[in-house]
């Protein structure tokens, strides 16, 4: 039996996506496919166009065979802890061979060497220096990280057998395509954690990650976001989504409908006043509550309470807050941190552990029991197809970590059920996709 394992948001689903299922299918000889599904809340801080269920549904329809949740305290977070928590989820599984990945560059052995390369310079003292200086000249970190890199390659003169497309110069300059960089990610985490699983890259087709327009192939998944938030139906970009999935849509938004951050203004505004009402107690800011969330620093909780007068929507009070040294990401991110409840303590406590993870099944498809025969018999875990009894299976440890997903699961189902008037539904009463005759 041969696993092949895949990390994604889907955020929506699209032919690019339906393209990589069967690609990495062919290429790895994978019997079966597993997902990763990144849930309600994305890796860039906002909350997913249509829920987990619904992306499982569609990618089950697409040739997925087994689709596995991936906690919130990794799927909204940085690439290094979406990438880790992916690869704990998969190892876990005790089954899978290989990691598939889409990338700008397609060259898994260039990825690999990077990756060894940027583990290496992490340790350097010149590295650390050179990449505290840059943060403190108010480069982000993705820049700060690149200079730092720059700096050290010239410094060492360290050689390199393999070199990025496109990337003349330093042997260890990042990549800048996003696929490439969570690439890398993907295979630091495998070293780390000293993994079987195998990665292997798949080279992008179509437009390019940020690409706006949908005329160039397989159409980026910003691209299709932007024209159904502006009310573009499914039917009307059937060229860019698979046709397996448009019954899926249709069924989706009879009932239901798409979500943006801007269904959770008011929620995070008033999470804002009730912490920052606190920062002026006679502790000062240096009690601020804000600054004991993920991914946040004090100069970011002070921009924060000073700006919050001026807040209006969540988008709005992101670009506000935009600068040098915080990127729209990293803001929204922080901000759905703050709304999740999502702590600096838990995360950097993850990350010492080596990212723990739960199994959970989003959904299976009708081939899919043999898998899950050998998952059960050889898996770290237990296989959890829902919330309800896993005090009684989980290790204690685990449990805070599956309570923090139900918890933003009803935040999101909270602002979906006002938004459309529907019964809201409880985490705890959601049945996993299956088919029938199972």
């Amino acid at each position: 039996m041969k696993v092949t394992g895949i990390a994604a948001e889907y955020n929506p689903f699209h032919e690019g996506h339906a393209y990589h299922i069967r690609k990495a299918r062919e290429d790895t000889g994978a019997d079966y496919i597993v997902v990763v599904l990144g849930g309600n809340f994305t890796q860039r801080g906002a909350p997913a166009l249509l829920d987990k269920y619904t992306r499982a549904e569609m990618a089950l329809a697409c040739g997925a065979d087994l689709v596995l949740e991936l906690p919130v305290r990794y799927a909204c977070a940085s690439a290094e802890a979406f990438a880790s928590g992916a690869v704990s989820v998969l190892n876990a599984l005790g089954c899978v061979d290989t990691l598939s990945f889409g990338s700008e560059s397609g060259n898994t052995a260039s990825l690999l060497e990077t990756a060894s390369l940027l583990d290496a310079a992490e340790k350097d003292p010149l590295y650390r220096a050179a990449l505290r200086a840059a943060l403190k000249a108010g480069l982000s970190f993705p820049a700060a990280r690149s200079q730092a890199l720059h700096a050290l390659g010239n410094a060492r003169a360290v050689p390199s057998s393999v070199e990025m497309p496109g990337q003349a110069g330093s042997p260890l300059r990042l990549p800048e395509g996003p696929n490439d960089i969570l690439g890398i990610e993907y295979c630091r985490a495998l070293s780390r954690s000293r993994s079987r699983i195998r990665p292997a890259a798949v080279q992008r087709q179509g437009a390019g990650y940020h690409d706006p327009s949908l005329g160039k192939g397989y159409a980026s998944a910003s691209a299709l976001r932007k024209r159904l938030l502006c009310g573009t139906l499914p039917a009307q970009l059937s060229d860019a989504l698979p046709p397996q999935t448009l019954g899926i849509w249709d069924a989706f938004l009879s009932d239901s409908g798409i979500i943006e951050e801007t269904d959770f203004s008011a929620m995070l505004h008033y999470r804002l006043l009730l912490l920052t009402q606190e920062a002026f107690t006679p502790r000062g800011r240096d009690g601020s509550p804000l600054w004991s969330y993920a991914d946040m620093t004090p100069d970011l909780a002070d921009r924060i309470i000073n700006a919050l007068d001026s807040f209006t929507d969540w988008e709005g009070f992101c670009l506000k807050l935009k600068s040098r040294n915080y990127t729209y990401t990293r803001i929204s991110r922080c901000l759905a941190h703050i709304l999740l409840n999502i702590r600096q303590d838990e995360t950097e406590r993850s990350r010492a552990q080596g990212f723990p993870v739960y199994l959970r099944m989003l959904g299976f498809s009708a081939n899919a029991a043999p898998l899950l025969g050998h998952i059960k018999r050889n898996a770290l875990l237990p296989l959890l197809s829902g919330p309800a009894g896993a005090e009684k299976k989980l290790p204690p440890a685990l449990l805070p970590l599956l309570s923090e997903e139900i918890r933003a699961s009803h935040i999101y189902q909270a602002v979906v059920s006002r938004k459309y008037g529907k019964p809201f539904l409880n985490e705890y009463r959601r049945q996993i996709i299956m088919p029938v005759s199972f």
